[in-house]
């Protein structure tokens, strides 16, 4: 392919622009410099345009905390009261990518905040980064990630951030899948993907104890964490049956992929999913390879929703 014919497909399907580099490049077999100059050569373009290029703001994110330090009795089933706390948790770091992007970036305290079990610095950076996506991905996010990060949000008086929608790569883990572990270690291994970093709690007292060289270790291990979910998000992404609709987010009546976004669908022939009174095409995304359906019935005009 040419420049001008990688800038024009890049224009056609401005998810390509989001896509990491090298698997752009791998995926259109083009030199990887090809992507970085038609990406630059659009970026010229939209500074000089009031037309933004199309496409939601995809955010892959995990954080780390403490632990609570409380005086305890026994090991196993103890009822902690108020009284017994010595220390709440509070976050030591978060590390996030923009779905298809190469950086993966983030915010650590520093060893003097955590010996003052201070994370508003922290959590103030999260905020404006969570303050611009669209869909938030986070294993066992909506039940971890999210409810632990709003917490500090109110507990530093900050308002809510702009709405996002969810993706919790647990929960369709346990949904559509039956995995020994549903643990984002296990899935990197069944997938083949490179295992987390090893730690253990003494990683997370030294932490407290404000260590650099610990604090460092911890923010590597949360970037890796991140990077390993994205790949997992995409093996799983073509099962998630209530993935948020990119062709909604984008205001498009074009026909897109609802999963991916992609243009790239075709009807499966002879394939038709509806109800006990209305009939709807069936599609393939040859980019994400999902499995969606037509949004309107047979013989009127197509939008595409995800099969449920």
């Amino acid at each position: 392919m040419t420049l001008e014919e990688v800038i024009i497909l890049f224009k056609e399907k401005p998810y390509y622009i989001r896509q990491g580099k090298l698997q752009t490049a791998k995926r259109l077999k083009i030199d990887p410099e090809m992507v970085d100059k038609a990406r630059e050569a659009l970026r010229t373009v939209s500074l000089n345009s009031s037309t933004p290029v199309k496409g939601p703001r995809i955010l892959i994110l995990d954080i780390e905390t403490t632990p609570m330090q409380a005086y305890v009795w026994k090991r196993w089933k103890e009822n902690v009261s108020l009284d017994q706390t010595i220390a709440e948790w509070f976050m030591i770091c978060w590390s996030a990518k923009w779905l298809g992007e190469e950086e993966t970036f983030g915010d650590c305290c520093t060893p003097d905040e955590m010996l003052e079990e201070d994370d508003m610095r922290i959590c103030y950076s999260l905020w404006n980064v969570l303050n611009e996506a669209d869909i938030v991905i986070a294993h066992n996010g909506s039940h971890f990630d999210i409810p632990m990060i709003n917490s500090r949000f109110a507990i530093h008086g900050f308002l809510p951030s702009s709405p996002y929608r969810q993706i919790d790569t647990l929960d369709v883990a346990k949904k559509s899948f039956k995995f020994s572990s549903n643990k984002l270690d296990a899935l990197a291994g069944y997938f083949n993907i490179e295992h987390k970093d090893p730690t253990d709690f003494k990683l997370w007292k030294a932490c407290m104890e404000g260590d650099q060289e610990a604090l460092n270790y911890m923010f590597s291990y949360n970037k890796k964490d991140v990077e390993i979910l994205e790949q997992v998000y995409y093996k799983i992404r073509p099962w998630i049956k209530n993935h948020p609709n990119l062709a909604t987010i984008n205001m498009t009546e074009e026909l897109l992929c609802p999963i991916c976004g992609s243009h790239n669908v075709v009807p499966i022939p002879g394939k038709f999913s509806g109800t006990a009174v209305s009939q709807y095409q069936v599609y393939r995304c040859k980019d994400c390879f999902a499995v969606v359906r037509g949004r309107e019935k047979i013989n009127e005009k197509v939008q595409l929703t995800t099969i449920n």
